[in-house]
């Protein structure tokens, strides 16, 4: 199967019908896409981090949450939808990009709001949570929890030379998130598995007009199909 095929959605491997010869295609593979995967863990932080550091009173609440699970739906509806409409599929591949990016500047918003850092992408902190390629909300809050607990053994007040010789030692690589705001490292974990979704879905977006492009839709299939029936009778 060719790339274009598996960035599109369109593997076979959901509850969708049909094969790559017939009137309708393979569709609805949506959950082995990775750019699923990523943004259903997004809508899994997002949930937990605006339950524990947004206003509940707050539109900005609301909004956070459906603009992430706008994300997820729409990747997973065009992925159906494919079957019969690559028209389609690319529209709603389109609004869940664009919901994620909407999340994205919230999160944005949430830091500089608050004079909180926004990481950098070779941050230490930032590499060690992108080299654990966590896939639960589970596994983000224990690397949240992990880079407090380094915080604070680095920063922990001096109460001898032993203490203060054993802070000078510690390698820039192996220092934490310079914020002891669990907030922080939460929006930071976010942005990084957003950037990697919104990736994902440009990359997807443009295999899928190729695919509109090249090979046409349900149209186009059914009057080759009825073309053909008529040849034969």
């Amino acid at each position: 199967m060719s790339a274009r095929h598996r960035q599109s959605g369109n593997n076979g491997n959901g509850t969708g019908g049909g094969s790559p010869e017939g009137l309708i295609p393979r569709h609805g593979g949506y959950r082995n896409l990775k750019s699923f995967q990523i943004a259903q863990l997004v809508y899994d932080v997002t949930v937990r981090f605006c339950d524990r550091y947004i206003d509940r009173f707050s539109r900005t609440k609301d909004q956070m949450v459906q603009a992430a699970r706008s994300g997820v739906q729409n990747i997973a509806e065009g992925s159906k939808a494919s079957g019969t409409s690559r028209k389609t599929e690319l529209k709603l591949t389109n609004v869940a990009r664009a919901s994620l990016e909407e999340l994205r500047l919230d999160y944005e918003d949430f830091l500089r709001q608050r004079g909180l850092p926004a990481l950098e992408a070779e941050h230490p902190a930032l590499i060690r949570f992108k080299e654990l390629r966590c896939r639960t909300l589970e596994e983000v809050q224990d690397w949240v929890s992990e880079e407090r607990k380094r915080y604070a053994d680095i920063h922990r007040p001096a109460r001898a030379d032993t203490d203060n010789a054993h802070s000078m030692s510690v390698k820039v690589s192996d220092s934490p998130c310079q914020s002891l705001s669990s907030a922080c490292l939460a929006a930071n974990a976010a942005l990084s598995l957003l950037n990697l979704a919104c990736y994902l879905l440009d990359r997807q977006l443009v295999a899928q007009a190729d695919a509109f492009e090249n090979e046409g839709g349900f149209t186009e299939r059914l009057y080759q199909r009825r073309i053909r029936a008529r040849r034969k009778s």
